[in-house]
């Protein structure tokens, strides 16, 4: 078996009697048109930016758990953690739980002041507490970072589609971004959210499906994959080692997460949309809360599954080139026909679901923090057209910028974490200025965050841990926009 295993990996792009046949090419695409039709029902709903943006503000909590969770989840998730299990082990989940300690930061010191008024973006807060100017500055860095994070997470999609359907890789960027741009267009966050919902049920359901199919692969099944990542130190979840230099100890897990989804949660359109989209505070906490519980139990499964793929192959990740073409190379050559085709329109959905949402919070943003500050005598028809002709421009941005992620890049979830990392330090610091300090001034701020941003380009280029980045930036800029607001109002 390990040597059939070893040669799938090794020789899987140039085989002939491996692949899709027609029955996985059907449920592909009877996947993708469906997704697409189901989203343009929610075409006719939206008569203002209240319902392009935020859906009325009627989504029950469990929808905007599941939104949130599809949201969070990308292709990136899908085929990259399995990788990093297959390479490692599931020392990852510490970063998770850190996610859990995150969400509960964000319920009380977040959330209460978000539903303090009519807001549409998490910016508007930011102009609520400082002024106009840092709201254009927080809202540019999160469109500059977003994109850019967006843009390797759509990268992603295509090696997926090019394994399975042999497709050129910008030609399967091209699929993905105009079919979800589709609906998005029409449909605003209804769509994208209750897309979200049936995605989420697919791609989970199918992941499932491919746990199940490896573990008979393997002979012995659980036990035997059990015993062989055991005796591998596979299934180590945590690691106390007292190293600042390890990105998944205990200490970086833990306390990196926490800062990481406090401020991609909290501070990020793309979440905070979905949260302000709650017919109530209570229900966006209910909806938040159970999203950490999900997000736990779901990168267990994808880490699981790394696990399993490992007990199958037992080769080196280099001879698949990337670890994340493991995952869909079982996919495409070990799968039965019929359950591959299910499990590639899941990762789709992944990609779709997160496509999506980029979408629809880039152009929300866009309006709202820019546009609308220009133009504010727009009617609202006129709102809605130029709502819609944002999310066409940044569907455009998105796909040049996943071409140009082509390049050789390593394992795309961190690079997709690292990028974010980037500007959610300096995010959430002006953030934590504005909701903990009264003396805090704009001025102060965006000295603050300007540090604070400046710190975190930086440690891109040391071997700082990714995990710790967000914490870092979000220190220097709270201590040094909290210490230049009090010397300003001394001199004054």
């Amino acid at each position: 078996m390990q040597r059939t295993a070893a040669r799938d990996a090794k020789n899987i792009f140039n085989s002939s009697d491996m692949g899709l046949d027609r029955l996985d090419f059907a449920i592909i695409a009877l996947y993708l048109v469906g997704i697409t039709l189901f989203g343009l029902r929610f075409r006719k709903r939206q008569r203002s930016l209240r319902e392009y943006f935020l859906a009325g503000r009627d989504i029950p909590w469990w929808a905007i758990t599941l939104s949130i969770v599809a949201a969070e989840t990308s292709t990136l998730t899908i085929i990259s953690i399995p990788g990093l299990a297959y390479d490692t082990n599931l020392t990852f989940l510490q970063v998770v739980m850190g996610y859990l300690v995150g969400r509960v930061v964000i319920s009380f010191v977040l959330l209460p002041q978000y539903f303090r008024g009519d807001l549409y973006t998490a910016y508007e807060l930011i102009e609520r507490r400082f002024g106009r100017g840092l709201r254009s500055l927080t809202a540019g860095l999160f469109l500059l970072t977003r994109a850019a994070a967006e843009g390797v997470r759509v990268y992603a999609v295509s090696i997926v589609v090019a394994i399975a359907l042999g497709t050129g890789q910008v030609t399967s960027i091209a699929i993905i971004t105009v079919l979800t741009l589709i609906y998005t267009f029409e449909g605003g966050l209804a769509a994208v959210i209750w897309t979200d919902v049936v995605q989420t049920a697919i791609y989970v359901s199918g992941t499932l499906v491919g746990l199940w199919t490896i573990l008979h692969l393997v002979p012995g099944g659980w036990t035997a994959i059990h015993a062989a990542a055991a005796s591998a130190g596979k299934l180590q979840v945590f690691d106390f080692t007292p190293n600042f230099w390890l990105p998944y100890t205990f200490w970086a897990g833990v306390i990196g997460g926490t800062f990481f989804i406090t401020a991609s949660h909290g501070t990020d359109q793309l979440i905070v949309q979905r949260l302000l989209a709650a017919r109530s505070q209570k229900q966006s906490v209910m909806a938040l809360l159970s999203s950490g519980i999900a997000i736990l139990l779901q990168f267990a499964l994808f880490l699981i599954v790394g696990v399993m793929l490992w007990a199958y192959y037992r080769v080196p990740s280099a001879n698949f080139v990337k670890p994340d073409r493991i995952y869909p190379t079982f996919i495409v050559s070990r799968m039965p026909h019929g359950i591959s085709g299910l499990l590639i329109a899941a990762i789709l959905a992944a990609a779709m679901s997160n496509l999506s949402a980029a979408l629809n919070s880039l152009s929300s943003s866009t309006i709202m923090d820019f546009v609308l500050h220009f133009r504010p005598q727009t009617e609202e028809r006129g709102r809605i057209r130029l709502s819609r002709l944002a999310t066409i421009f940044w569907a455009i941005v998105l796909f040049g910028l996943a071409v140009l992620a082509l390049q050789k890049v390593g394992r795309v979830v961190e690079v997709g974490l690292q990028i974010a990392s980037v500007a959610y330090g300096a995010l959430l610091g002006v953030f934590l200025l504005g909701v903990l300090t009264k003396r805090a001034n704009q001025r102060g701020a965006m000295i603050g965050m300007l540090f604070g941003f400046s710190i975190e380009l930086y440690l891109w280029r040391t071997h700082v841990p990714w995990t710790w980045w967000v914490m870092i930036g979000t220190m220097v800029t709270f201590v040094v926009g909290y210490a230049v607001s009090c010397l300003a109002a001394r001199r004054v």
